[in-house]
């Protein structure tokens, strides 16, 4: 019933459980432990137009798709309609929808206008869209959130805005800036953006489990939902969401040995991709979500937080997921 292919402008995806854009989380080997549980779509980090615009190449890696299962969606932030419009023809070439991002409520970007800040000035996000989708080769997208304060609610207008530039789906999370990622998800807006327009819309915010994910699709009506901070750690989301909405039935949680044989397999995509130094040193908030509310988790994180080298870090993970 709820569970669906979804078209995005040409783009069909093969089910609409999504795969939310995070800074600093949603990276290459991510995104390929993440596709192994076969969500609709998955979504970069959010990328910088102007360092896009002015050239800089550590930028351009993230780019990087080599490895994985398409469709993809890279995001693009940004307040100058000029280097967005240039970065959206960029990203043209690497992804197969591409994404405005005007939610990102982080103080360093809206301090330069960008993400959430937008929403403040309708007039510079139209000019943004209009460039984005101007110079766009693929479907875009625009994801929002509901306002930047509980006085300044835009949603619905933006939403049509966006509808009436060319956009080919939003994204809402039913947050303003203000709330950041706490307090309520607001339902009722995400439902109003969705009668506002005829595109999709799909739905974003505090989807943690299988009844939260039938709640905002039964409640608001969207064509498709976005997970977040909910897969980090536990990339069986999409798998479980999926089995539940076609069953009604729970899918069993992943065991130890799940656990052990997916995050040795994200260290060692990490480590080809980045090098030992540095994917052990980004692996480990990935470990705090993977053994969240485990007996010990507090115990194995100081110790792993403590490990360096590759071949001692792997030999204290399977202790602690196999050896107990």
């Amino acid at each position: 019933m709820y569970l669906k292919k979804l078209k995005i402008g040409n783009v069909e995806l093969k089910n609409n459980l999504i795969l939310a854009p995070m800074a600093g989380v949603t990276d290459l080997p991510f995104r390929i432990i993440v596709e192994k549980f076969n969500p609709g779509l998955v979504c970069t980090e959010m990328i910088s137009s102007k360092a896009l615009f002015f050239g800089d190449e550590k930028t351009k890696k993230l780019l990087k798709t080599d490895g994985e299962k398409r469709p993809i969606s890279i995001q693009i932030f940004g307040s100058d309609s000029e280097t967005m419009g240039f970065a959206s023809r960029y990203i043209s070439a690497y992804a197969d929808i591409v994404d405005i991002n005007m939610g990102c409520p982080a103080p360093k970007v809206v301090k330069n206008g960008d993400g959430s800040k937008l929403l403040m000035d309708l007039e510079k996000a139209e000019k943004v869209i209009k460039a984005v989708v101007e110079n766009s080769k693929k479907p875009v997208t625009l994801k929002i959130r509901k306002g930047w304060d509980k006085y300044h609610i835009v949603a619905c207008e933006i939403a049509q805005i966006a509808e009436k530039c060319g956009v080919s789906a939003i994204i809402v999370h039913g947050r303003t800036r203000e709330d950041y990622y706490s307090g309520n998800v607001d339902l009722d807006i995400i439902k109003k953006v969705k009668e506002s327009v005829k595109i999709p819309v799909i739905g974003n915010g505090n989807i943690i489990d299988e009844e939260s994910a039938k709640k905002m699709f039964e409640y608001t009506g969207v064509d498709g939902i976005m997970i977040g901070r909910a897969a980090i750690g536990n990339p069986w989301i999409f798998e479980q969401i999926k089995y539940y909405l076609e069953t009604g039935l729970k899918k069993e949680k992943p065991s130890n040995q799940d656990k052990y044989k997916i995050l040795k397999e994200h260290i060692e995509i990490s480590i080809k991709e980045k090098g030992e130094k540095t994917a052990i040193n980004e692996i480990r908030k990935y470990i705090s979500a993977y053994s969240k509310d485990m007996p010990g988790a507090s115990k194995f994180r100081d110790e792993i937080n403590h490990i360096n080298n590759y071949y001692d870090f792997i030999n204290k993970i399977k202790e602690f997921y196999l050896m107990r």
